[in-house]
């Protein structure tokens, strides 16, 4: 079965999508924070180089590994 690139990658854009937003909701702050805060993780970095599988995880487990994250950096 051949796997479509085009397809793989919005399905992945929209993933992105969710957990900012879910990420926005789980801390209270405005969607362009959090996007910026996303944006700026290790997740995402792992996520958008598909290492270790987080684009398997589900969008709550990636949002308590950002939120893992800052509070590592506090």
């Amino acid at each position: 079965m051949n796997e479509n690139p085009l397809i793989n990658e919005t399905l992945l854009q929209m993933k992105y999508a969710r957990v900012v937003t879910l990420l926005s909701d789980r801390l209270g702050i405005n969607p362009q924070r959090a996007l910026d805060i996303f944006y700026n993780s290790s997740t995402y970095c792992y996520l958008s180089q598909k290492m270790y599988h987080l684009h398997n995880m589900s969008d709550a487990y990636l949002v308590d590994e950002i939120i893992l994250e800052l509070q590592n950096v506090q």
